[in-house]
């Protein structure tokens, strides 16, 4: 009996791959991005193994790639993540994404009284600590920390 170690997954011919996801955010990017909704094939991949992370994510979506502002989303979602396009089955580019200085109308103010919560701005951030993901309001100048990120 041979004894397999590896999953083999579909290469796909044209789209990106996010690779390197944190095992626990690979939904969250899923749906930030609204893939859920994608018609184009989407493969899933959770809890696999990660030399470098210990267990580490992956999505492939087919026919599509992103805008700076879904890189910017991955970003905050997923630092550790990398954007891997690929064109007639060729990987074409890869590189590591960065947290942005600033975002704009990607991230909601945890600041009820915010005017980006009261009135139809869209919101602005900047980003006062990006390892630890602290994002401070331009408007209201209240901070968001990582784990009050709710995204737009």
């Amino acid at each position: 009996m041979e004894n397999k170690t590896h999953l083999s997954v579909t290469a796909i011919e044209n789209g990106t791959v996010i690779d390197h996801i944190p095992a626990n955010n690979v939904f969250k990017v899923l749906h930030i991005l609204g893939l859920e909704n994608n018609k184009n094939l989407v493969l899933i991949g959770d809890n696999l193994e990660s030399r470098k992370y210990g267990k580490k994510g992956l999505i492939k979506v087919s026919n599509t790639f992103f805008e700076i502002s879904d890189v910017n989303k991955i970003a905050l979602a997923a630092p550790t993540a990398t954007i891997i396009e690929i064109r007639n089955f060729e990987v074409v580019s890869k590189k590591k994404v960065e947290v942005p200085d600033t975002v704009q109308n990607i991230v909601k103010c945890f600041n009820p009284n915010c005017i980006t919560n009261v009135e139809s701005i869209p919101t602005r951030f900047t980003i006062v600590d990006k390892d630890n993901l602290r994002l401070q309001c331009h408007y209201c100048e209240k901070m968001t920390v990582k784990n009050n990120i709710v995204f737009l």
